[in-house]
């Protein structure tokens, strides 16, 4: 009997996560808790938990972000509408672009596939440039490819200062 290798988990899209009100891990966690609360969508995996300096407004309190490998039958509308059920029923108000939120829950890639509408951009733009996204992007999907380079690649060019795990 020859052992086979273990098949990678499939996942269908990935998705970003950020906090930085409150217990910003918790809020990360109930996130997910919610996100996958309807049976419809699948945790297949998840990075550690990272801290982070603000980004595009830096005058605000450090972040918590992670990434979750998710299945789901969903397209990528309906992921993004359940995503942004979850930001409402965590409370997020939206006064300020890139500014504090309880939660923040992005559509980072969906099955290999560009879209380009008004209200949907996947792959997610910056994601290239944002250490906090892209870091625990490749340490659950390093071979993920996010126009035409692999996460893991991403990860070792981009800038990482302030970046620091904070979760095993």
């Amino acid at each position: 009997m020859s052992l086979q290798p273990k098949a990678p988990e499939c996942y269908d899209a990935l998705i970003g996560l950020g906090s930085n009100m409150g217990d910003k891990q918790a809020n990360i966690a109930r996130a997910i808790e919610l996100l996958c609360g309807n049976g419809d969508i699948h945790l297949v995996r998840r990075s550690r938990d990272y801290r982070s300096p603000p980004w595009g407004i830096t005058d605000q309190d450090w972040f918590v972000n992670a990434v979750a490998a998710v299945a789901t039958g969903l397209s990528a509308r309906e992921l993004l509408v359940r995503c942004l059920a979850v930001e409402d029923a965590m409370g997020r108000v939206r006064l300020q672009k890139w500014g504090p939120r309880v939660v923040d829950v992005d559509v980072l890639t969906y099955r290999g596939e560009t879209i380009d509408l008004a209200d949907l951009k996947v792959p997610h733009p910056f994601i290239e440039e944002r250490s906090f996204v892209v870091v625990p992007l490749a340490e659950i999907a390093p071979d993920e490819i996010i126009r035409g380079k692999r996460a893991e690649e991403l990860a070792r060019a981009v800038d990482r200062a302030g970046l620091v795990a904070i979760s095993k």
